[in-house]
């Protein structure tokens, strides 16, 4: 770079763009040049390569046409997005089937990096996370995400697309729904098996979770079957309860990089508050249960949390913190979760249903919540130095 650039600027060649990659052992450098107006171009070239093989590189050199350089300049126009791909063992079937979706719909990859470490790629859990950056001119993007969305089913990888723009690279709350999401259990299934009534329980929350019944008419439902329980049983589900896989990595590194985090969820708001104790989240908000001298009543204390209420604490939360939409990540399961999932600036479908899954814009399936991570944009490196602090 240094014997190319002082040749450059001995000729007076004009530098219109550049770009440099170091792939293992090998460098990679491209740059677009202007010649002088009176510049002999032929000696131009036969001085550059001279000088490259001076120094023990090979350079191959183009004549840019005008009509090239005009479709050179359309192209920086091109909406920009960053697609990442997250596959565990083989990583080249998801890699092919990824690169001929970009293909078959005309986007162009300018740019890829590996988010995870060398080695993460041939351990014994092997995984492979790679971003690339992709530009072209996408009339639906949904056909895209459709076409994606059905290779990663088949091979069993999950997948990210989204825009690349100034909000991407910056994101600042990010917003969990609890209840299979953050922890690994339904509490008030729990609830119910301890009362004795865990199968009719069980039976609503599916319903619910699946979009066939209305979220408040099936959380009174639920709530009215644990009448006269005792309030300690909630306290040993709380204790009981664990973090979903990746749940732990993932707030400590957030926490480490600034963001603010809040669980918004149909679920308790007892629970909520314990997990707050221990993970310091800056809001809760969930639903109560109305307990009279130690004694569950069977009433909700308090409005309900539903789908629409927690898209409207979202924005309630962003705005108070002063940030965008844009700006915010909500992370989810549930049928309740997508109205949350749409109007954030990143909506995640944690381990989902089919029904969400498929209308959420990105889904992790197959990893952990810390996953969440490389859709970011952050690096095994980044992630590491967060827990090492």
């Amino acid at each position: 770079m240094a014997a190319l650039s002082k040749t450059l600027a001995d000729l007076g060649a004009r530098v219109l763009d550049v770009g440099q990659a170091v792939i293992h052992d090998e460098l990679a450098l491209g740059i677009l040049i202007k010649v002088p107006d009176a510049g002999d171009t032929g000696a131009i070239i036969k001085e550059i390569m001279f000088r490259a093989n001076a120094v023990g590189s090979t350079v191959r050199v183009s004549e840019v046409s005008p009509a090239n350089y005009e479709l050179w300049l359309r192209s920086s126009g091109k909406t920009r997005y960053i697609l990442t791909m997250l596959a565990s063992g083989d990583g080249s079937s998801p890699l092919h089937a990824v690169s001929s979706v970009t293909h078959r719909f005309g986007l162009n990859i300018d740019t890829m990096r590996r988010l995870t470490d060398r080695g993460a790629a041939v351990s014994n859990d092997a995984r492979i996370c790679i971003e690339m950056r992709v530009r072209g001119d996408v009339h639906n993007l949904a056909e895209v995400q459709s076409a994606l969305f059905d290779a990663a089913n088949q091979l069993g990888f999950d997948f990210s697309l989204q825009e690349d723009n100034v909000f991407r690279r910056n994101r600042r709350l990010v917003a969990f729904d609890m209840d299979s999401t953050l922890i690994n259990a339904e509490v008030i299934d729990e609830l119910a098996k301890r009362h004795g009534v865990g199968e009719q329980v069980v039976a609503i929350t599916g319903a619910a979770m699946a979009g066939k019944i209305d979220f408040k008419e099936s959380f009174r439902r639920r709530a009215a079957l644990l009448k006269g329980m005792s309030a300690d049983v909630l306290r040993e589900v709380a204790d009981d309860v664990q973090l979903n896989t990746g749940a732990d990595r993932l707030l400590r590194a957030l926490a480490y990089f600034g963001y603010k985090t809040a669980v918004i969820s149909g679920g308790f708001q007892y629970v909520g508050e314990r997990l707050q104790h221990r993970f310091d989240f800056d809001y809760v908000h969930a639903n109560a249960l109305e307990v009279v001298d130690g004694v569950m009543t069977g009433e909700v204390a308090g409005g309900i949390i539903d789908a629409e209420r927690k898209a409207d604490l979202l924005q309630e939360i962003a705005k108070r913190e002063g940030i965008a939409l844009q700006q915010t990540i909500a992370i989810g399961d549930g049928a309740n979760d997508l109205p949350m999932l749409t109007r954030s600036g990143l909506g995640v479908a944690y381990h989902a249903k089919p029904v969400v899954k498929e209308s959420a814009q990105h889904a992790i399936s197959n990893f952990g919540l810390d996953a969440v991570l490389y859709l970011i944009g952050f690096s095994d490196r980044d992630i590491d130095q967060a827990l090492a602090e």
